[in-house]
């Protein structure tokens, strides 16, 4: 399978990409994803980031390198922009704060560590990348974050976690007073308008791969800047484990709000190249869900009731289950039995078992 262009490493050539923006891409080791989209947007008094790369000295060291190339250093930098709450979106900001006192913007809804750090990209995409290795707020009430008890999850399987020698580099970092999780100056919502590149840009808060998601829309240039909420050839995690009723549908909500807008020529992505058609994509994008649960359902008539762990496993391919490939089937299943196409029962350890009509 060939390597996802979201997959690429990243280069050090600093590219302008619309008007008075500037492509950084800063290298990142996750699971799928070989680099991370950081923008300057300039202006007369310097430049705002978005998306300033994983916590570390190896993010700060390129991230100067793309700025000293583009004629900056980290004291023009007078805004931080953070489109989510996930490490390889916001792990510069506390520099950045620290080095020249920038403003650090990022969703009202802001919060990092629970329940859970979800991953970036769906198990689809991992299995992309392990192939190559080798060759305004959705309308539906918002739910208390599941309880996750002695690490198990709400259908009974292990919560998700980032890799161990991750969780390893952030204690030490912690206890050696590294800023990981940066302190939110100015935050925003929906509807909100930043000035930036010398233009005013709009807030469209896009939950679904995290409840804090948000683009940043510039209708005068037609430029959508949108993290990770449209990428150009993979499909974001959609984790089980969030505060949405019915997290999918939220996505799918977010998903149709950007792509009603109108007169977007360019879009701008966290992971992967600029593209073009926004509406294209996301019709892309939701018919890949379309498809996986209509899958669910074939499963469901070779297996009968059956645990959320059971449905992952005839799901995803074996080198990808796990808690994971259990988190997305569980926000699918879930997403059904909302609308009435399944049923839900509670066996005797706590485990859910789906019926599907």
């Amino acid at each position: 399978m060939a390597r996802r262009q979201e997959q690429e490493p990243a280069r050090s050539d600093v590219t302008e990409v619309a008007p008075g923006v500037l492509r950084m891409e800063l290298p990142i080791a996750l699971p799928g994803l070989g680099h991370v989209n950081c923008y300057a947007l300039l202006d007369r008094r310097g430049a705002a980031v978005v998306d300033p790369g994983l916590p570390g000295p190896a993010t700060w060291r390129a991230i100067q390198d793309r700025l000293r190339k583009a004629g900056l250093t980290p004291r023009h930098v007078h805004t931080v922009i953070i489109t989510h709450s996930h490490p390889d979106h916001f792990g510069g900001a506390g520099r950045f704060a620290k080095e020249s006192g920038a403003q650090v913007v990022a969703h009202r809804a802001f919060s990092f560590g629970l329940p859970v750090p979800a991953p970036e990209v769906s198990v689809d995409d991992l299995a992309a990348d392990a192939e190559t290795d080798r060759e305004h707020e959705a309308a539906e009430p918002e739910r208390p974050a599941p309880r996750i008890v002695d690490g198990r999850t709400p259908w009974g399987g292990q919560r998700p976690r980032p890799p161990f020698m991750t969780r390893l580099k952030w204690m030490l970092m912690r206890r050696l007073g590294a800023a990981i999780v940066p302190t939110i100056t100015h935050p925003v919502e929906h509807g909100d308008v930043l000035e930036l590149a010398g233009r005013e840009w709009f807030v469209v808060h896009t939950p679904g791969h995290t409840a804090d998601h948000f683009c940043l829309h510039d209708p005068e240039s037609g430029v959508m800047l949108a993290g990770d909420h449209v990428l150009p050839s993979i499909t974001p995690h959609i984790s089980g484990i969030t505060s949405s009723v019915d997290p999918l549908s939220t996505f799918f909500y977010s998903l149709d709000r950007v792509a009603e807008i109108t007169g977007v020529k360019r879009v701008l992505p966290a992971h992967g190249h600029p593209f073009e058609d926004l509406r294209k994509r996301t019709e892309a994008i939701k018919r890949h869900h379309h498809e996986r649960l209509e899958r669910l359902r074939e499963i469901a008539r070779e297996l009968g009731p059956a645990n959320v762990r059971a449905f992952s496993e005839h799901l995803f391919a074996p080198r990808n289950w796990g808690a994971m490939a259990e988190s997305e089937t569980y926000a699918h299943l879930e997403h059904l039995r909302i609308a009435g196409r399944a049923e839900r029962r509670v066996d005797r350890d706590g485990s859910y078992f789906y019926s599907l009509d």
